[in-house]
């Protein structure tokens, strides 16, 4: 086998990438030439950051094309072909958690909320709360496609469940759950994760592989929001019932500081 085959179609890639990044360039200019009075900061860094990511998006949509969906539909149709096809729930949840793990969004939102929490809220607890949250949306997804189960059997209740959280949870972690959702939903777990709902679906005797297979990233939107307003029911009652700020993580730095 030819290695370089692996970059056949890439050309087109490329091209879809730079047509995707071409507005956001140009209202970049725009905006610095509207609003800017002095010349762009650092600009040989920044040109060359957009060179990386522009090629880092590139090859990456390459590698899920050539790679992350064929072997996810693979691993799908193989596993739920076989007489132990439950094997499907508890690889989900593996799949799930991990692909949560190297997620670069969540990594993003981890890193911003530590930063402007100064600290109260640990980025580590976030992301183990996110990961563990979609693992087990995702072996929700593998039991639904094997068992028939409704989607909005799940949905509908799941929400229902998430909007009454609210009330207990603390406004903080309130607003970073339902960002959260949004960030879970990100290239790695949508491309593998998706794929491997699909072929579960194909492999399966009397599935649509289009109905059944899809409906898995409402789920994983919906379980980060779940798991963070948990965590934050937690951490509201660790706190007194008071909401975790950066105002207080000083007042109790400084306590500490001055016993």
């Amino acid at each position: 086998m030819n290695p370089l085959r692996v970059f056949d179609g890439y050309p087109e890639t490329l091209l879809e990438v730079l047509f995707a990044l071409a507005p956001l360039l140009v209202l970049l200019l725009v905006f610095q030439g509207i609003a800017g009075r002095s010349a762009l900061p650092n600009l040989p860094r920044m040109l060359m950051g957009i060179v990386l990511s522009i090629f880092g998006l590139s090859l990456f949509l390459q590698g899920v094309h050539v790679g992350f969906l064929p072997f996810g539909e693979f691993t799908g149709a193989v596993l739920s072909s076989v007489s132990y096809s439950w094997i499907l729930i508890p690889v989900g949840f593996v799949l799930g958690f991990a692909s949560i793990i190297a997620e670069p969004a969540v990594r993003v939102l981890n890193y911003e909320v530590e930063k402007l929490s100064t600290g109260s809220i640990r980025s580590t607890p976030i992301l183990i709360t996110l990961a563990v949250g979609v693992g087990f949306a995702v072996a929700l997804a593998m039991a639904r496609i094997l068992y028939g189960i409704p989607l909005w059997g799940i949905l509908v209740p799941g929400y229902l469940l998430a909007f009454a959280l609210t009330w207990f949870s603390s406004d903080t972690f309130t607003s970073i759950a339902f960002d959260s959702g949004g960030v879970a939903t990100g290239p790695m777990t949508v491309t593998f994760i998706l794929s491997l709902a699909v072929g579960a679906a194909t492999g399966l005797e009397g599935r649509d592989p289009v109905v059944e297979g899809f409906g898995l990233v409402a789920l994983v939107a919906l379980a980060p929001i779940l798991a963070v307003l948990i965590l934050g029911i937690i951490y509201r009652i660790q706190e007194g019932g008071s909401n975790p700020t950066p105002e207080k993580e000083e007042q109790r730095v400084e306590t500490s500081g001055g016993a």
